[in-house]
């Protein structure tokens, strides 16, 4: 089973082997990765004759194929609330994460909108504190133990910590820190661009 990544990315959501592919490069835009992923992005999984791309959906691939960790419940509603907190992740977190990061960092200066930062910033705070009211007396996001939606969501509370959006969520940064320090998990992002000699991205 290979992992194509590159760190500090998405890729660090999923606990594997890997392949390293150096964006600044433009190693994703070669022919032999746009083979296995058009959308010249990472990660790509590949296990034997399935390639999956999209963080979660891989991560989610990994609890359910080795299912004897217990990442991923075998209940029905339990499994239905991973994969509702997977989705709030990708969708009511992640989405405004993205906007702030393209505004900031990724599209070129004459491209950047300064107002599309700030609101995605509000619309990023707005589910944060639906998230922080839901962790009052909780451990774990989805149920009683540790499932995949909490490998999902430390990431992308990591994420929004790099950029100052988690200052009015005690919970949801305490989460995070337990995620984090439990064994083998993965880097955090702002390791993860120092071990890279890349300096981690910050708003304006």
């Amino acid at each position: 089973m290979q992992l194509y990544e590159f760190p500090p990315t998405r890729s660090i959501r999923v606990p594997f082997e890997a392949i390293t592919v150096d964006l600044p490069a433009g190693e994703h835009r070669r022919p032999e990765f746009l083979k296995l992923n058009p959308a010249g992005k990472l990660p790509v999984l590949v296990d034997g004759d399935v390639v999956l791309t999209e963080s979660v959906a891989i991560a989610r691939y990994l609890a359910e194929k080795y299912a004897e960790k217990g990442f991923l419940p075998r209940d029905v509603a339990q499994r239905a609330q991973v994969d509702r907190w997977l989705l709030f992740a990708a969708t009511e977190l992640e989405q405004p994460l993205w906007r702030i990061t393209r505004h900031t960092n990724l599209y070129p200066e004459s491209e950047r909108l300064p107002a599309e930062v700030a609101i995605a910033a509000r619309d990023f705070r707005e589910m944060a504190a639906v998230l922080e009211q839901h962790m009052q007396s909780r451990e774990y996001v989805a149920t009683d133990r540790v499932t995949v939606a909490d490998f999902v969501m430390a990431y992308t509370l990591d994420w929004a910590n790099e950029v100052k959006l988690l200052d009015e969520c005690p919970r949801l940064r305490a989460y995070m820190e337990r995620m984090y320090a439990r064994p083998k998990a993965p880097l955090r992002i702002a390791a993860a661009f120092a071990q890279i000699g890349l300096n981690r991205p910050q708003i304006g």
